[in-house]
């Protein structure tokens, strides 16, 4: 369907009928869809059916990300859906835009506008540009659906033409999805990250929007590198201008801890296995801080090559997730079994960092059976695979490990 038709489906939805009926699909069924729109076209135009069905779908979809009572409210496009910043990642943003000062933001590549409305309820007014007028149009209706129109202009055009000078910061996020899927390349983004970086200079303050893989070699030397988790995984990572030139960050979401450094910690020392194993958050590792985390927990590497921290002491650390080691093995799966058959272990948790071996395999090889749990780590010890199996580690009730 073309763009031009798409939009008239998406107008129709925002008339009295495609409200009514929005709010009646509330609740619905996608299984049931053909039953459902039978009846409803008995009543309705068929396109206006369609495009309500469709809208609902997405919205179910949205709740993962905006919460029920947003998304239920907003519109969506797929894209939009797909790219869109998850909210709680969108109001961690605009509180820090908030904490520099910021009252106006020029938001770039606003999709359906999911971080204007964080900018806009954190106080910041906002110009949110996107160059396509569906996603303009459903930007435009999410900040009125919101209450929030007041706050947010919306303006369908090509970022790379608007004057952001009138604004205080700049934000942009460059699509990184293009017909074949994900983008990799950053000079490959639309528009590309050179254009982004060089409209970031020209600002206060700004904030790019990357992929969680960028290289570390591509972010320019003054920016400040954010990388974001939310409940334990990787979101995105985001270059600031005007804050902290050359330091690095991981911050973990829904708690805000925040692991920032400007000078990295020297590499930790490589060492066998001690009585506990840590799991760095993701954003920790794709921010290469793990030594910084090796070094508040007092531990090493188990491999050089592997962001898996040991150590003999339990020192409990929002940045990792701590494990308490009972046994070390060559990796053998039969000795796995085995153990796990005297153990009578029926929950069978299979982590894996450098070692090729499928958790699913694992789990069919071993054939888990018991009333108990443990978790076994595939991984490398000084370059040999190993399996190290435990438990999550708690804390002693007298603070003692």
């Amino acid at each position: 369907m073309g763009r031009v038709t798409d939009l008239a489906a998406f107008s129709a939805l925002l008339t009295d009928e495609g409200r009514g009926l929005l709010t009646g699909l509330r609740h619905y069924d996608p299984a049931q869809e053909l039953a459902v729109a039978s009846r409803l076209r008995r009543d309705h135009p068929a396109e206006l059916v369609s495009a309500a069905l469709g809208q609902a779908r997405l919205r179910q979809r949205a709740v993962a990300k905006f919460g029920a009572d947003d998304a239920y409210a907003m519109f969506f496009t797929p894209a939009g859906v797909e790219q869109s910043t998850r909210a709680s990642v969108a109001r961690h943003r605009a509180a820090a835009f908030a904490r520099l000062g910021v009252r106006s933001v020029a938001d770039l590549c606003c999709g359906i506008g999911g971080d204007a409305i964080a900018l806009a309820r954190a106080g910041v007014r906002v110009l949110a540009v996107d160059r396509d007028p569906l996603t303009a149009a459903v930007a435009r209706a999410n900040a009125e659906a919101l209450g929030l129109a007041d706050l947010i202009e919306v303006r369908c055009a090509d970022v790379t033409e608007v004057d952001t000078s009138p604004y205080d910061a700049v934000f942009v996020d460059p699509a990184r999805r293009g017909g074949r899927g994900r983008i990799f390349d950053p000079e490959a983004y639309s528009p590309p990250l050179s254009w982004a970086v060089d409209t970031a200079r020209r600002a206060r303050h700004a904030a790019l929007k990357v992929a969680p893989g960028i290289p570390h070699e591509v972010v320019p030397p003054e920016a400040e590198a954010e990388w974001i988790s939310d409940g334990g995984d990787v979101k995105e990572a985001v270059l600031w201008f005007g804050t902290a030139p050359g330091s690095v960050r991981a911050t973990l979401l829904p708690s805000g801890a925040t692991l920032a450094v400007t000078e990295p910690p020297p590499p930790p020392p490589v060492r066998r296995a001690g009585r506990y194993l840590y799991e760095p958050d993701g954003a920790v590792i794709r921010a290469h801080l793990v030594a910084e985390v090796a070094a508040r927990v007092g531990g090493g590497l188990l491999d050089e090559t592997i962001a898996y921290v040991t150590a003999d002491e339990l020192r409990p650390t929002p940045y990792a997730t701590a494990y308490e080691i009972t046994d070390e093995l060559p990796f053998h799966l039969k000795r796995l079994k085995a153990l796990l058959r005297e153990r009578e272990v029926g929950t069978l948790t299979v982590k894996k960092r450098g070692s090729a071996v499928e958790p699913e395999e694992v789990r069919r090889r071993v054939k888990p059976k018991g009333p108990n749990a443990a978790t076994v780590f595939l991984t490398r010890a000084a370059g040999a695979p190993v399996m190290l199996i435990g438990h999550p580690a708690k804390p002693a009730p007298d603070g003692r490990d």
